[in-house]
């Protein structure tokens, strides 16, 4: 039995691509800049890069931008790499909203007027989508593709 069999009947479902688009281009969002943090730049240059450095003097504490700081990488990492696989969506996906309510708090607390439409609201959308869209539509996981191979005589 090959692929093409096993997902023969999904071919159609305009919506089962449309969710694989979005949770994939969302996956890479967070994926691959967790990977250049964590692996390029390093959590600790991350956090005295981005956190430290502009926020030190604010009423933040600097263990909180610390804290913060150095798991927001990973958190990107991590979450990326299961919303690419389709594996636990919905801690995923909440945990990328998590990081975006961090930036954008983060990015009006310095600038009161910074531009979110470039960065945080195409990645909100994507998140506020997935969230809404029934996990049992999105049909090209890996779970679900195991589950049919599973389930096919």
């Amino acid at each position: 039995m090959n692929l093409r069999d096993v997902v023969n009947d999904d071919w159609v479902r305009g919506q089962a691509w449309a969710l694989l688009f979005a949770r994939l281009s969302l996956g890479l969002m967070f994926f691959m800049p967790g990977w250049a943090k964590v692996f390029g730049m390093g959590p600790v240059e991350h956090a005295r890069r981005f956190f430290i450095d502009g926020y030190a003097d604010s009423f933040l504490p600097v263990w909180s931008l610390w804290a913060v700081g150095t798991a927001i990488p990973f958190v990107e990492l991590v979450s990326g790499a299961l919303l690419l696989l389709g594996v636990w969506r919905r801690p995923a996906l909440l945990a990328q909203a998590a990081v975006l309510v961090t930036v954008t708090f983060g990015h009006l607390l310095a600038d009161p007027f910074f531009d979110l439409t470039t960065h945080v609201l195409p990645r909100a959308a994507l998140v506020i989508f997935l969230l809404w869209v029934p996990q049992d539509e999105d049909w090209w996981t890996v779970p679900a593709l195991v589950e049919r191979l599973r389930d096919r005589p």
